[in-house]
């Protein structure tokens, strides 16, 4: 006879602002395997956790092409934009805007109360909320994903600038 399975859920009535990212990073090209290895340990957080931070977990969503996800479960959308803010992070994202390494990166925010957010650089397929939904320019009002997700707040700036990105000379 089968052993009993206790089936369990959770109460998330303590975090009513949870925000959840899935993070991916896919190799497209040869020379993007070096950028993985690389780059790619520099966008988890540091062996400090974050404050806010509630849990990251690290997978593999295929060996070929090479793409390696991430999942993490933050507080609030402030805590989790503070921390995509702050160095070394912020520096990481925009040299990785300006010269994607023969990589593709890409995210999706998903927040507890409402709203959901993505952006997708230099990724060949359309993969999540990019398959069936309308695809825009990353600019002006969608450039940011606090303004994405419909919570354009002063204090929920962009991680990067769109200055900092197209003007090679600011932002440093």
């Amino acid at each position: 006879m089968p052993s009993r399975v206790d089936r369990e859920t959770v109460d998330l009535s303590s975090y009513p602002d949870l925000v959840v990212v899935y993070l991916g990073m896919r190799v497209n090209r040869l020379y993007g395997l070096r950028t993985l290895i690389a780059r790619g340990p520099r966008i988890r957080h540091s062996d400090d956790k974050p404050e806010g931070l509630l849990a990251h977990e690290t997978f593999l969503w295929s060996l070929l092409p090479m793409h390696l996800g991430i999942r993490q479960y933050w507080r609030d959308l402030p805590a989790l934009l503070t921390w995509a803010r702050s160095e070394p992070h912020r520096l990481w994202w925009r040299d990785f805007l300006r010269d994607s390494g023969g990589t593709g990166f890409w995210h999706e925010t998903y927040l507890l109360r409402g709203g959901m957010e993505a952006v997708y650089d230099d990724i060949p397929q359309r993969r999540g909320l990019a398959s069936f939904a309308p695809v825009l320019p990353a600019r002006g009002a969608m450039f940011g994903a606090a303004a994405r997700v419909g919570r354009p707040d002063d204090d929920l700036a962009p991680v990067v600038t769109e200055d900092d990105l197209y003007d090679p000379g600011a932002g440093r």
